[in-house]
């Protein structure tokens, strides 16, 4: 019994489900909400833009660039696993920071193609980062 009301919810929510598939591209953008290494409010800002390809339909190999007001630039190169559709890991390289990221994630659809994301980053030269964006999934 407990197999088949599993298996109907999972029935029942497929409609709801906005996920991606193999072979399609995300494309975000991320801000800084909060970072560790900020001394004063509004002292500096960081931004992030990447684009993730979907190799199988949970796991994202990326490319981007990281912006900082007041450190060098950084190519970034990582990856995601998507435990479900809404909860993800990501490792990335920060090429230019010298540094790499491991961190969690959270994807909430907003329509069909666009998503909100919230990001936690730890970075291995010991700073924390929450950020905030968007993405968007190109069938």
């Amino acid at each position: 019994m407990k197999i088949i009301v599993i298996a109907l919810l999972g029935l029942l929510s497929t409609p709801l489900a906005h996920s991606q598939s193999t072979t399609d591209i995300m494309v975000a953008g991320a801000f800084d909400l909060f970072k560790t290494d900020n001394r004063r409010l509004f002292d500096k800002a960081q931004l992030n833009l990447e684009a993730n390809y979907f190799v199988v339909r949970h796991f994202a190999v990326g490319a981007g660039i990281e912006l900082w007001t007041q450190r060098p630039n950084s190519f970034i190169m990582g990856m995601r696993w998507y435990a479900d559709d809404n909860f993800f890991a990501r490792l990335r390289g920060l090429i230019g920071a010298n540094d790499v990221s491991i961190g969690v994630g959270w994807s909430k659809p907003i329509r069909t193609d666009w998503r909100f994301e919230a990001l936690g980053d730890f970075y291995f030269k010991g700073d924390f980062g929450l950020r905030a964006g968007v993405a968007y999934i190109i069938d």
